[in-house]
């Protein structure tokens, strides 16, 4: 007999669990094809676990389901994804792979019905009593990828006072299977958009660098304009595009001759014109690159004007993407309220008055407000 039926057997044995409903195959079928959905439609790892948990439990009835992720260690799990009551208090909560029902279903890759947690002895209780739960039913299966254990994927508490059955079982270890590739293939597609970010970061840096004036700049920038997308209530992909064009909003000034960049005085119309070319410059560097497609748009176009006389395209109105009228307006500011070789720093109180002053013409009036009120909020943090 395998391992998990031998598990199986044990748990029917000492818990008598109960037979599965109707129509289970269905179920597990259509459960499935949500979470496939969802993972589908979501590229962050928070937001495919907490969609792949929120299915699952709705479909099985559950009061309460989470993911527990093992830690860089390996020797802890950790609440990545909590629904359910109190599932707000286990943020910070870990377990020990030597503790509870789901270190032991951890350690040993295989699966876990309880429908009588105070006859197990693998229960501790120690989660419960920390967040002001009670657990009357598991079923937690192990999430595992290359035949290593990540974490767990468990559901609490029957609504209707049930307990869980093997027909539920299998629903979940259809979800676990998908949920585990899903979790493995989002965490390394992250780390490689980190060591893009950190490639963009250090690339950005380096154009900082050629002129002291605008050391820092391009950060700045980022962080200005991940403050106002995120005031104007934007989703976190579009965040994460925003975040990639404001990192490389500059990279054109590459191709832009040092001694026009930091020049101590007024640019000649000759020279305005040159420094202009940056953003169709940028545009080139970045445009075999395919993951920053949609970023190329906001980089080319973050000079617009919205009355159209901006550059390189004389773009108006709507027709100026609206992460590039966010990058317009972060760059602007930090412009203003930094040195500069043909000037020294603007107050803040009077770069703030520009921005309003030049709303509706230069900058986008909406992107202005949720700037501002950004940046009171994290003022007043």
């Amino acid at each position: 007999m395998a391992p998990v039926q031998k598990t199986l057997a044990k748990n029917r044995k000492e818990h008598s669990l109960p037979s599965g409903a109707p129509g289970s195959s269905s179920l597990r079928m259509q459960l499935l094809d949500a979470v496939n959905r969802h993972i589908c439609s979501s590229s962050r790892l928070s937001e495919t676990v907490e969609q792949i948990v929120q299915t699952t439990q709705t479909a099985l009835r559950a009061e309460a389901s989470s993911v527990l992720l093992l830690d860089d260690s390996g020797s802890h799990l950790s609440f990545h994804v909590a629904e359910g009551a109190k599932a707000s208090r286990l943020k910070h909560v870990t377990v020990g792979l030597d503790s509870g029902i789901a270190g032991w279903v951890a350690t040993h890759k295989e699966p876990a019905i309880v429908n009588n947690v105070r006859a197990d002895s693998r229960f501790t209780g120690e989660v419960d009593k920390s967040i002001g739960f009670v657990t009357r039913s598991v079923m937690c299966v192990p999430l595992v990828v290359h035949s290593s254990s990540i974490g767990v994927l468990e559901v609490l508490n029957k609504r209707d006072g049930s307990g869980f059955t093997e027909q539920d079982l299998e629903c979940l270890e259809a979800v676990a299977a998908t949920a585990a590739i899903a979790i493995e293939n989002t965490r390394l597609q992250q780390k490689v958009e980190q060591g893009y970010k950190a490639t963009m970061r250090s690339l950005a840096a380096a154009i900082d660098a050629k002129d002291p004036y605008t050391r820092g700049h391009s950060q700045r920038v980022v962080d200005y304009s991940v403050l106002a997308a995120v005031a104007l209530g934007l989703s976190h992909n579009e965040v994460d595009v925003i975040e990639q064009a404001a990192i490389l909003h500059d990279v054109g000034k590459i191709g832009i001759d040092d001694r026009i960049l930091s020049k101590p005085d007024r640019l000649t119309t000759e020279e305005r014109l040159i420094v202009q070319e940056h953003p169709i410059i940028g545009a080139a560097i970045v445009a075999d690159i395919p993951f920053l497609a949609d970023a190329r748009e906001l980089l080319i176009h973050h000079h617009e004007r919205l009355d159209g006389s901006g550059y390189p395209h004389r773009l108006a109105g709507d027709d100026i993407p609206l992460g590039a009228r966010i990058l317009a307006v972060a760059d602007a500011f930090d412009t203003m309220v930094t040195d500069r070789p043909y000037r020294s720093a603007l107050p803040v109180e009077q770069a703030v008055a520009e921005l309003r002053r030049c709303s509706g013409s230069q900058f986008d009036e909406r992107v202005v407000e949720a700037f501002l009120g950004g940046l009171q909020t994290r003022a007043t943090v």
